[in-house]
């Protein structure tokens, strides 16, 4: 490991939003109901929150992203239901009234985590999406009509190559100007491995595939990010049974010559989900993450919430400070936006247990390094807490969030934000 020393609760943050894409389709009129559930107003900590039920009764709720798909310059969202073989989209009006829809539906194999992105650059978002069971990675071609289900096409990128497929990140790594497409495998293989788009994403030929490290235990994020201020994207990792938190820089070489190996962390367990950030604003990208799923609720320097300052040379990106933000057990994933509006970045943060599962944000104390960060419970007892995401749905210029729980739960809940509990 190139550096690493550890202090307790310090930091900023800044957002990173997994992006994703979905569908309309040819799904029976009742599955594009609203639910019958009136949001609810949740105070938390210094914010207001109403809650607001987007879907329930999934088999296995797990993936979702934002993005404007139908280009009307609003955020809609994407969702995964695995274990029934639905990708969704849910349309947004503006105003956060959501309307779902089918990106494509009858598929074994398990969707899960996606990443959007215009592949085939025509101007439309395009999603890229895991399937779990099966070891394939797929994209949805966007016709530009996104509410007509029968319009998005189905592309493989890979087939089978990829055992416990299970996340996936878009990126222009080789610098030819089209996506490349990365991704996680945590079984049979622990691999971290990306795929090269040669410019003809719609052709039924594979893309060609490229491994960038294997024998990782349990590898799971995988996310473009340029760590070294370069102008190249590079790729943030998390090995979570290895205890491994790195990033492969993109020295713009070919093949497997394109990364080189860098450690950020590998001295706390259990670490899962997390992005990369400029939490700090000091224009170079540091790391949000979750570190626990799994791991004893008495493990050490583990089941919390932390990032990890990059104080190394500038463009280099050789030198990490972690910085503990707060407890949580079984911690899954972490994002970052300014969600109570002062100019610093907040977190939010999903916690996987059973009936320990929880949504919770975390106040940035900002430059009062006296202080600690509090952290704020936003929806307790929710079994198996997953993916969660920080964006303004409803246009009003504030942050809300939306996460999803699996097998107790299988739920996909947004929390729109009403600024300060004492207005």
């Amino acid at each position: 490991m190139e550096s690493l020393t550890s202090t307790v609760p310090t930091v900023r943050s800044f957002a990173f939003l997994g992006v994703a894409v979905a569908i309309l389709g040819n799904r029976p009129l009742a599955a594009l109901a609203q639910p019958e559930s009136e949001p609810r107003i949740v105070s938390s900590g210094p914010l207001r929150f109403e809650e607001q039920l987007i879907r329930d009764n999934y088999g296995y709720a797990y993936g979702i992203a934002a993005a404007d798909l139908d280009g009307d310059g609003d955020l809609d969202l994407t969702s995964s239901d695995t274990t029934n073989d639905l990708l969704m989209w849910f349309e947004n009006d503006g105003d956060g009234n959501l309307t779902q829809r089918t990106i494509f539906d009858n598929d074994p194999g398990w969707f899960e985590r996606h990443a959007v992105g215009d592949i085939d650059a025509d101007g439309h978002l395009d999603v890229a999406i895991v399937k779990n069971k099966v070891g394939d990675l797929l994209w949805f071609e966007n016709s530009g009509d996104p509410r007509n289900g029968e319009l998005w096409s189905r592309h493989v990128i890979t087939q089978g190559t990829l055992p416990g497929v299970y996340d996936v990140t878009l990126g222009d790594f080789d610098g030819d100007s089209d996506l490349d497409c990365a991704a996680s495998s945590y079984s049979r293989g622990n691999l971290f491995a990306w795929y090269e788009n040669h410019g003809d994403p719609e052709s039924e030929t594979e893309w060609e595939m490229h491994i960038i490290e294997s024998d990782i235990g349990g590898t799971r994020t995988i996310e473009a990010a340029d760590m070294n201020s370069d102008g190249r994207p590079d790729l943030l990792g998390t090995g979570r049974t290895a205890g491994l938190v790195l990033w492969y820089e993109n020295t713009g070489g070919a093949g497997e010559a394109l990364w080189r190996r860098r450690v950020i962390d590998d001295e706390s367990p259990m670490p899962t989900h997390g992005h990369a950030v400029d939490m700090d604003g000091d224009g170079d990208l540091d790391v949000v993450l979750a570190l626990g799923m799994l791991a004893e609720a008495d493990a050490e320097n583990t089941n919390h919430v932390a990032w990890y300052e990059n104080i190394g040379r500038p463009g280099e990106g050789d030198e990490w400070i972690k910085h503990v933000v707060g407890t949580l057990n079984f911690a899954f994933e972490a994002v970052a936006g300014d969600l109570d509006g002062d100019g610093d970045v907040d977190i939010a943060a999903t916690a996987w247990g059973g009936e320990t599962g929880k949504l919770m944000w975390f106040e940035n104390p900002s430059t009062n390094r006296s202080r600690e960060w509090q952290g704020y419970v936003l929806k307790d007892n929710w079994r198996m807490a997953n993916s969660v995401i920080i964006m303004d749905l409803d246009g009003d210029d504030r942050l809300d969030i939306a996460a999803t729980a699996e097998r107790g739960a299988n739920q996909f809940i947004w929390w729109r934000n009403l600024g300060p509990a004492d207005r």
